[in-house]
């Protein structure tokens, strides 16, 4: 059982096809096929349940990986200690967030304060920050919706409440506070499954036993103001957007009587026992100093 074969088993069983991890793996198809064969023939077992040219990751395969990720991500942890210990170059942080713009302020200050960190930034939902922390492929993920489990750290930067964003002439423009069953007509612009404005609206209406209606959805929540606006749909924004947006702000803003739990909490996570580069432990200060100025 050798490294490469770990890895091809990893990029296949996250795809759950050869063909795609072999494009990110960048290698021909055949040999990726071979080497899940053949690790399946050393181990005994199949690690996966294989319908025509399906696949699917069986108990035994995702037992498995779970193991395969933890030794990978050990391993890169190794390798990414001695280099610091080497000195060799500036260092690296990489860092998950479901929307980017909220790490602008962070990283402004990091590379002020470490000039030449190579940073790199991954736009994911909630599932795939898990893996890419499980995997060490980042040092951090910035979730705006509970992102635990064993062998995760995490630290609230901050706590913010999220407010009803409807069109100008809206029937619902103007109202301070609004029930969350009056919107159960109301069409909705928000985030795809898996990010947290989504999420937050799904169990805000099912409390209420209804399901939104959601006519547009995209990855970007920034484009959310302008998709109001227009007209298109009336959605859930973080009080920040208001702040932000200020007097040019292009949608009325009302608060639901839920508001005790529509509230938006940011957190930074990382790997328990994980090893953090001296750019990687600067980072998480400056984070929390930036979110949280009394931190120390």
């Amino acid at each position: 059982m050798d490294l490469l074969s770990l890895r091809y088993f990893r990029a296949v069983a996250r795809h759950q096809h050869i063909s795609r991890a072999a494009e990110e793996l960048r290698v021909a198809q055949p040999s990726v096929s071979r080497t899940i064969l053949r690790l399946e023939s050393e181990l005994g077992i199949p690690l996966f349940d294989r319908h025509g040219r399906r696949i699917r990751l069986n108990e035994h395969g995702a037992a498995f990986l779970h193991r395969v990720e933890r030794a990978l991500a050990e391993l890169e942890d190794a390798r990414r200690e001695m280099t610091d210990a080497a000195g060799a170059g500036p260092g690296r942080v990489a860092v998950a967030a479901e929307t980017l713009l909220q790490l602008a302020g962070v990283l402004a200050a990091f590379r002020a304060h470490r000039p030449g960190v190579d940073v790199r930034l991954f736009q994911a939902p909630v599932d795939s920050m898990r893996r890419h922390l499980r995997s060490a492929e980042v040092d951090f993920a910035l979730a705006s919706q509970p992102l635990g489990g064993p062998g995760l750290c995490s630290a609230e930067l901050l706590r913010e409440e999220v407010l009803l964003a409807v069109p100008p002439g809206h029937r619902l423009a103007g109202r301070e506070r609004v029930a969350v069953a009056e919107l159960a007509d109301e069409e909705f612009v928000s985030t795809r499954t898996g990010h947290w404005q989504r999420a937050l609206l799904e169990r805000l209406f099912a409390r209420e036993g209804i399901t939104p209606r959601v006519a547009f959805e995209g990855d970007e929540a920034a484009a959310t103001p302008e998709l109001i606006r227009a007209g298109l749909g009336i959605g859930l924004m973080p009080a920040v957007a208001r702040r932000t947006l200020g007097e040019r702000s292009p949608v009325a803003w009302s608060r639901l009587d839920a508001a005790a739990d529509c509230h938006r909490t940011l957190t930074l996570v990382w790997r328990e026992n994980a090893y953090l580069s001296p750019a990687a432990l600067d980072f998480r200060r400056l984070a929390m100093e930036s979110f949280m100025p009394d931190a120390s």
